[in-house]
């Protein structure tokens, strides 16, 4: 077991590190070119750029949108989030692995914060899985793959907090690490694959939906013909 979790934290972390970035990266040029080539076929070229930072800030910050329009289950989504994006980055176990794979390090979260916000984390997504099963509004949006992302994400803090906080034995504590590492690699892997690739388009969100309303010039001309052709289709049939 112990060559297999160093397979999980060596080049099996390299391999799925590797294809969520240039994931990513490759979902960001895409939508990156999509949004040039539309403004530059686009008619009006007049953006209105404040708005769009304004309210891209305001989509990737909710907490003033949660404010003026409290909802409880976004309420737990943004809590969620934050602990999802802090306590892998922070987390003092997880910057030694990347000094000693490539030298590189960053100060780190005080374990009592990490461990806080750890238990915050698992707990606000418990509630968000909750909502989605039992309150209608929330479960009737809420597809299969909504409910196991949700679980496949909090297997990794789950663990995670196991192996640092409890008192398990030798054998016990490899398995639950085998667990956490290759349930962390399984999210790198599937991140471009999914809905979880929002996170790199959320600045591009409002550009785009700008974008969407500036249609090129020859728009009436193509719509009429369609309309014209559906409308001859509907005669003769």
């Amino acid at each position: 077991m112990g060559s297999l979790l160093e397979f999980a934290r060596g080049p099996l972390f390299r391999f799925s590190f590797t294809v969520m970035v240039l994931g990513l990266a490759r979902i960001l040029f895409i939508d990156i070119w999509g949004a040039y080539k539309a403004y530059s076929k686009a008619g009006d070229k007049k953006m209105p750029w404040q708005l769009i930072r304004s309210r891209g800030f305001e989509w990737v910050f909710p907490m003033k949108r949660i404010i003026r329009n409290p909802h409880i289950y976004s309420v737990f989504s943004i809590f969620f989030h934050i602990g999802l994006i802090i306590v892998p980055i922070f987390l003092f176990a997880h910057i030694n692995l990347w000094k000693q794979s490539v030298g590189v390090s960053w100060p780190a979260l005080p374990y009592h914060s990490a461990m806080w916000l750890t238990v915050a984390t698992i707990f606000f997504a418990a509630m968000m899985l909750f909502w989605r099963a039992f309150v209608k509004s929330i479960s009737s949006l809420s597809r299969g793959q909504d409910y196991l992302w949700l679980l496949l994400l909090l297997v990794p803090f789950i663990t995670g907090f196991v192996c640092a906080n409890l008192s398990i034995g030798a054998g016990t504590y490899r398995f639950v690490m085998l667990v956490h590492t290759f349930s962390a690699d399984l999210i790198f892997l599937l991140m471009p694959f999914s809905k979880i690739a929002h996170c790199v388009l959320a600045p591009l969100s409002q550009v785009v939906g700008a974008l969407a309303w500036k249609f090129p010039p020859e728009t009436d001309h193509d719509i009429s013909l369609v309309l014209n052709k559906s409308r001859n289709i509907e005669v003769k049939g």
